[in-house]
């Protein structure tokens, strides 16, 4: 079983990332690894969405559930869940978390995940550290490119509660 979470405080709306990370008909033009997305539907509260992930020899297709809770119109938190449906996980949970901060908002990640072959969870797991901050620096240089450099850099924190 292979886990990793993290809160970061990025200086943009919780509308703008929730937007990015929402878009996942994208993902191949940034995201790492990313080949292909293919979304067969989208309700605008839940989707089901077709990703492509090739590293390496490997290249692996994979189907989630993805549960949409967008921001109000006030910028309240909002947040997106995966649900594993179909593919070469054992399992594979993702959240990510957007909640409203004085410097931008706070994103919180998490992803779990197992895959059913040894050998792959075995190559990915050499690798997945590097992978994840790879995956979250990804999403943040797209943010930069469709909102504009933001004029401080973001840091880890843990939300004020």
């Amino acid at each position: 079983m292979t886990k990793h979470s993290e809160q970061r405080v990025v200086p943009y709306k919780a509308s703008e990332l929730y937007a990015l990370v929402a878009d996942v008909g994208a993902y191949p033009k940034f995201l790492p690894w990313c080949v292909g997305a293919r979304v067969r539907r989208n309700d605008g509260r839940e989707m089901v969405a077709d990703l492509i992930i090739g590293f390496g020899p490997f290249r692996e297709s994979f189907t989630s559930r993805v549960g949409l809770q967008p921001p109000d119109e006030a910028e309240g938190p909002c947040a997106i869940t995966v649900a594993y449906e179909n593919g070469p996980f054992k399992f594979l949970t993702n959240r990510w978390g957007f909640a409203p901060h004085p410097e931008g908002c706070v994103v919180d990640f998490f992803v779990e995940f197992e895959f059913r072959s040894k050998v792959l969870q075995k190559a990915i797991g050499a690798v997945f550290t590097e992978a994840v901050h790879l995956m979250v620096g990804a999403f943040l240089k797209r943010a930069a490119a469709v909102y504009g450099t933001p004029k401080t850099p973001g840091t880890l924190a843990r939300p004020a509660t």
